[in-house]
């Protein structure tokens, strides 16, 4: 092949690519699926994993008590973060009908004696209950252990107590991931499903179907620069999606990347090459959307719920975590997490290239041999 020849493919590459991106940016759809679903996913769980670890339980304090002591205790609770005090709930059964509907954790009763100095004592004491039902086991636990602590400290306001035994915390000067961080990668890898895996999914068989394909068959065009156009466009649109994603991140969760810029769109463009072949595969071998959406539910949902997308993949059994390390799209999300939030280089992450190169090239040989024209 002359270097003639080579210019002239390229070129009609450049045709395609400037056809398909003018393509995608008439197709209302396409763009609401590629660029603003995912903006829509951020935003819902970014709101759930930004809340920085605080914990808090929705309650109902019933105080039977008129001791001083008592009143500035609910005062105090309501005031607090931790507690959300549904000062409207004023009779346990009240408490109850709302602990059965779920809408309360559990209720904290404060008996006639709560706060009350008791004979031979010059301190306040008392019995605080805490009454939850059967579904919120864990929660009342929990709430019962931090009241423990809140009234500890007040009793060692009270009464000296010796303290033999002590503990210390030593925090590392180390950051550790916060939810979001391991939610914005996974979205990350929700965005290259829907641009890599939907994208092609969505156009081809229409095009088969009006015989645009077919027509293209008759030209010299290659499959080759077929693919190359497509991967070239879809490369640009996930730029401009990726750079919506991460500005949203930063600027309203306070994502820190602390990872080099280059490598991680590297790694993001290596990524979405890699999927971007499965929706070549499946969209090339598909003659109609009949055919394209089962195959496709079958090898996208396995990833979406098993690669970490959606929640951590520690949280899986351990033999379920050592199947789906195997899976196209968990070593990209894999990657992308360790150099956005943890600072690595591509020279900490050789398995993580290694295993996506493995696919890519997997992947790529798949798709060659089952494209179809029509």
């Amino acid at each position: 092949m002359n270097k003639l020849s080579f210019r002239k493919q390229l070129f009609t590459v450049g045709v395609f690519v400037r056809i398909n991106t003018k393509r995608f940016f008439r197709d209302r759809l396409a763009l609401f699926f590629t660029l603003v679903f995912p903006l829509i996913f951020l935003f819902v769980f970014g709101s759930l994993n930004s809340g920085g670890g605080n914990v808090s339980f929705n309650v109902a304090i019933i105080n039977h008590s008129k001791s001083q002591f008592a009143t500035d205790f609910v005062k105090q609770s309501q005031d607090s973060k931790i507690l959300k005090v549904n000062n409207s709930i004023t009779s346990l059964d009240q408490a109850k009908d709302k602990m059965g509907r779920s809408e309360l954790d559990a209720t904290i009763v404060l008996p006639e004696n709560f706060g009350d100095v008791q004979t031979g004592q010059n301190y306040p004491s008392g019995e605080a209950e805490v009454i939850y039902t059967q579904n919120n086991q864990a929660s009342a636990s929990a709430l019962t252990s931090v009241l423990n602590t809140q009234f500890k400290s007040i009793n060692n306001s009270l009464v000296p107590t010796v303290t033999p035994f002590t503990v210390k915390g030593t925090q590392l000067n180390e950051n550790s991931l916060s939810a979001f961080d391991y939610t914005f990668a996974g979205l990350l890898g929700f965005s290259l499903i829907g641009m890599g895996i939907f994208g092609p999914l969505n156009v081809f068989p229409e095009l088969k179907k009006m015989g645009i394909l077919r027509r293209l068959s008759t030209t010299p065009l290659h499959v080759w620069q077929y693919f190359l156009a497509t991967m070239i466009g879809q490369a640009a649109i996930g730029i401009i999606s990726f750079a919506a994603l991460f500005i949203v991140a930063i600027f309203v969760f306070h994502l820190d990347v602390v990872g080099n810029w280059l490598e991680l769109l590297g790694f993001l463009l290596l990524g979405m090459i890699t999927i971007l072949g499965i929706g070549l595969a499946l969209g090339g071998w598909a003659k109609n959307e009949r055919q394209a959406a089962p195959l496709s539910n079958i090898i996208v949902f396995p990833m979406m719920f098993l690669s970490g997308t959606f929640f951590p993949r520690y949280l899986m059994p351990d033999w379920l975590q050592h199947i789906s390390a195997f899976l196209p799209l968990t070593p990209i999300i894999d990657g992308i997490r360790l150099i956005a939030t943890e600072g690595k280089q591509f020279v900490d992450i050789l398995p993580q290239i290694g295993l996506t190169g493995a696919w890519l090239v997997i992947i790529y040989i798949i798709a060659f041999r089952v494209f179809r024209w029509e």
